[in-house]
């Protein structure tokens, strides 16, 4: 830091381009934060860079990109970085029997091995500066599932384990790990999943492929209402703040009423009540 000059305080957000990463990055903006604006694509960078944003070019799937996306931020920001948000990820439909096992791999790639990476490179920076908020986006299906996600709810229950065990390996240090578990949230979450579907599922082959056309076929190509309870991306901004602000934040966060529905039914209820429930979903 410059002798003098205050500095504002920093964060890098993966998967900035639409949905809760893109308010996230407004959001903090307007609250003061320096925030590094990350995605994946240039033509998606230039149009936030137009937004008035910091942005810059970190895929979480590529090693390479991982590593040069950060120190591209560091060098930016004069070696300090105040909070990650990991908030890159997809979804890929399909039913487990039906799922190729490189497509799950793919999953893992963005949704897990990458975030990890990441984390890892900035654990230590973090660490030198004396202290940092690291905070997760994992799902509702990090704790509960549902039909047709089985990749999603894999990478997820994946994050979930990592993070509880991170968090209390940090205690101590200065570094703060939450936990953001969202139910549905408005983006385009679901649109981004069709071309991941497309490339995998071969669902016409599938001994379920009656289900498929009558199930999820209108789910992914069909515009319907809005899901049960289904909530603005503020919702999770609000959180999101309060994780890196706070001087205590919390471990986890539950957003949506959804998810808070779920952790009630979970506490109260045996596992083959919540099966035959879900299995209705």
């Amino acid at each position: 830091m410059r002798a003098g000059v205050t500095l504002a305080r920093t964060i890098l957000i993966t998967g900035c381009s639409s949905g809760i990463g893109h308010a996230a990055a407004h959001g903090l903006k307007e609250r003061g934060w320096r925030v590094f604006a990350c995605v994946r694509r240039p033509e998606d960078r230039d149009l936030l860079e137009a937004e008035g944003l910091e942005s810059g070019l970190l895929d979480v799937a590529s090693t390479a990109s991982i590593e040069a996306g950060l120190a591209d931020v560091l060098a930016r920001a004069d070696g300090r970085l105040d909070a990650l948000f990991n908030n890159a990820g997809f979804g890929l439909p399909g039913l487990v029997e039906d799922l190729p096992t490189d497509a799950l791999r793919a999953t893992f790639e963005t949704n897990v091995f990458g975030l990890h990476h990441l984390t890892r490179a900035v654990i230590p920076v973090m660490r030198a500066q004396g202290g940092g908020r690291i905070v997760q986006h994992s799902s509702g299906f990090g704790r509960h599932v549902m039909k047709w996600r089985g990749a999603y709810n894999a990478s997820k229950h994946a994050l979930e384990g990592l993070t509880d065990t991170m968090r209390l390996e940090l205690r101590g240090t200065g570094i703060f790990v939450s936990t953001l578990n969202t139910g549905p949230v408005t983006s385009r979450f679901r649109i981004n999943s069709i071309p991941h579907f497309e490339r995998w599922i071969d669902w016409e082959a599938s001994a379920n492929a009656d289900r498929y056309r009558s199930q999820l076929l209108p789910f992914l190509y069909e515009s319907g209402p809005p899901a049960l309870f289904q909530r603005e991306p503020d919702a999770v901004v609000r959180r999101l703040i309060h994780a890196v602000e706070a001087a205590n934040p919390r471990p986890r966060y539950h957003i949506t009423p959804a998810t808070h529905i779920a952790e009630a039914l979970r506490r109260a209820l045996p596992q083959r009540m919540i099966d035959a429930i879900a299995a209705r979903l």
